[in-house]
Formats: structure tokens, C-alpha cells, sequence
């Protein structure tokens, strides 16, 4: 037996009295293949309204984006194929700001589109190039706390930034391997602290910036804790937590904001819980239920988080740590 002084075990017990555990788990889903209402042809993206907590997806093979109530009832849709207002070829990304307004990246018409909360055509920026204000097949974007709309500029291998009505303003980001370069990044998301983090898919990484100033990385390939095999998706949570979508790893894993490995879930599969090829992620309003873009499952799952205290009633609760 370990000599443990009295003073270390009631430090073990108090610890143990506050110890707190949880996990996400499996909540429910909706969709299918099809063209109909509330089906999909390769899910790509979701994102959740700060203002109605609705789902919005983009539904990339359909070329349309699809709302729903925060448990996958259908609400309604917009968009066809097309290069005109309103329509689509891919829709990769979609982001909601904080007035309910809705941004598509509308991948191979390499542009991005703005649309009221219910599809009306509000406005759109981009052509296909390599210029300022210019894609190549744009993916994620995100708003920050200004109104700023970040694009994923995939095959230019760069981020670039505009204003809320798409006036460009600057752009970080070329092709390599270095400390902010990219190879096929995709998505990104900002933490509250404003630190940009940034999926970047065939490095098998995650990058993270100040103001596009590179900070720092994590992950290697592999399909080891911290390892990716192309992550596309990215999501923070309130607490600064980063979820990734592995995608070709068929898992979400969850890190501390400097790369610390916390968790993960999903195996591939179409059972519940588990993932073929999930794109992307997001989280509800208040960080309980994570939504994933099971993208060639061609479904919506969402997952809740449980948690749940260990109080010791008596020192054989904690034989195990001393003996």
C-alpha cells in the first residue's frame, strides 16, 4: 500500500467530490438520400441561427439550402442549379449571423451569396480567380463579432476576409507547409477571445490565428488521439473548445483551445453515433447539442452533452487510488 498521508487523502476525496464527468451522446437525426423535403444528396454543411435556433444545411448535390426546427422538422428551402441570384453549383458552406441573415458559400460558381433567414436574395461577391476578392472553390466562412464574413478560399489555399456587404479587406494564407500555409483548407470558426481557427485538410492539421497572425498548430496524420485524416469541419464552443471533424477518420475529436486532446466520438458506419465522411459541425446556442453533417450519409445527426458527479461517500470509494 501507498503511504498516503491523511492530509493527501482527504485532498483525493475532495477532488473526487467535484470530479465531474460527461460525454456527448447520441440525441437523434433526420434525412435521407433523395431530392424530396428533408432529404439530402452529400450534406455539406449546418449551421444554427443565433436568432431562431433553426437549422440551415446545405445540401451540396442538391444544390439548394434547407432549414429546419432545432429537432430536423422541415421548415422550408431555397436555391437550384444554376449561376443566376438565388441558385447554386455546390453549395459548400453556410454560416447565420447575428440578425438570422444566412451566407452560402457557393463553391464552384466561386462566390459567395447572402439571403434572408427565409432564402430571399440579398446580395452576392466573388468570381473565379486568384485576385483579392476573387475564389477557387470557396468552403467554410464564418462572421466574427464585427459582422466580418471569413471565407475559406480552398484551392487558393487562403483565408479571406469582407466586409458584412462583401467589400474585401485582407487575406492571410498561401500553399505549403509551414506555419499559416495551407493545403485544402476548409473551414474555420472563431473562439470568444476572436482567435481564428482554420481545418487545414490535406496538411491533416488545425491552425489558429490572431488577427491572421499565426499562433500555433496541432495534429499529424493518423488515426491516433490528435491524429486527422483530412479534417474538414471546425467548432468552439463557449469555454474555447475545439471540435473537429475527422473526416476520413469517420469521428468528431474535441481539444482544448492550444491542442490538448479531450475526447472523441464515432466509428464509420450508419448506425446511430457513428459517421460516413461528416463534413462539418456546429453547436446550438448554448453549447449543449453539437449538429454533424454526416455528409454521404446523407443525414443531419445532433448529440447531446450528459454530465455527471461522483460524490465518495466513504474511503472504499477510493481504495483504488492508493492501493
Amino acid at each position: 500500500m501507498k503511504n498516503y498521508g491523511l492530509a493527501a487523502i482527504g485532498l483525493i476525496i475532495l477532488a473526487l467530490a467535484t470530479m465531474v464527468f460527461g460525454a456527448w451522446t447520441y440525441e437523434g437525426q433526420w434525412g435521407s438520400l433523395g431530392t424530396g423535403n428533408g432529404q439530402f444528396h452529400s450534406v455539406m454543411d449546418v449551421a444554427v441561427s443565433p436568432v431562431s435556433g433553426n437549422v440551415y444545411a446545405a445540401d451540396g448535390e442538391n444544390n439548394r439550402i434547407q432549414y429546419f426546427t432545432a429537432t430536423g422538422s422541415y421548415l422550408g428551402q431555397w436555391g437550384s442549379y444554376g449561376t443566376g441570384n438565388g441558385q447554386f453549383n455546390q453549395p459548400f458552406g453556410v454560416t447565420v449571423s447575428l440578425n438570422g441573415e444566412v451566407f452560402v458559400a457557393d463553391s464552384s460558381n466561386c462566390r459567395v451569396q447572402h439571403f434572408s433567414a427565409t432564402g430571399s436574395y440579398l446580395g452576392q461577391w466573388g468570381s473565379q480567380g486568384s485576385e483579392s476578392g476573387q475564389f477557387n472553390a470557396p468552403s467554410g466562412l464564418a462572421l466574427n463579432s464585427n459582422g466580418n464574413v471569413f471565407v475559406v478560399d480552398s484551392i487558393n489555399n487562403r483565408v479571406q476576409y469582407f466586409t458584412y456587404s462583401g467589400i474585401y479587406l485582407g487575406q492571410w494564407g498561401s500553399q505549403g507547409f509551414g506555419g499559416g500555409q495551407f493545403l485544402g483548407p476548409w473551414d474555420i470558426a472563431f473562439a470568444p477571445d476572436g482567435t481564428q481557427y482554420v481545418s487545414d485538410c490535406y496538411n491533416n492539421r488545425v491552425q489558429y490565428f490572431t488577427g491572421g497572425s499565426y499562433i500555433g498548430q496541432w495534429g499529424t496524420p493518423g488515426t491516433g488521439n490528435g491524429q486527422f485524416n483530412c479534417p474538414h469541419g471546425v467548432a468552439i464552443t463557449t469555454d474555447s473548445n475545439v471540435y473537429v471533424a475527422d473526416s476520413s477518420n469517420h469521428r468528431i475529436q474535441y481539444f482544448t483551445d492550444t491542442g490538448t486532446y479531450l475526447g472523441q466520438w464515432g466509428t464509420q458506419g450508419s448506425g446511430n453515433g457513428q459517421f460516413y465522411l461528416p463534413y462539418c459541425l456546429c453547436l446550438n446556442n448554448d453549447g449543449t447539442r453539437i449538429y454533424v453533417a454526416d455528409t454521404f450519409n446523407n443525414r443531419i445527426q445532433y448529440f447531446n452533452w450528459v454530465s455527471s458527479s461522483i460524490v465518495p461517500t466513504s474511503l472504499g470509494q477510493i481504495k483504488v487510488l492508493y492501493e
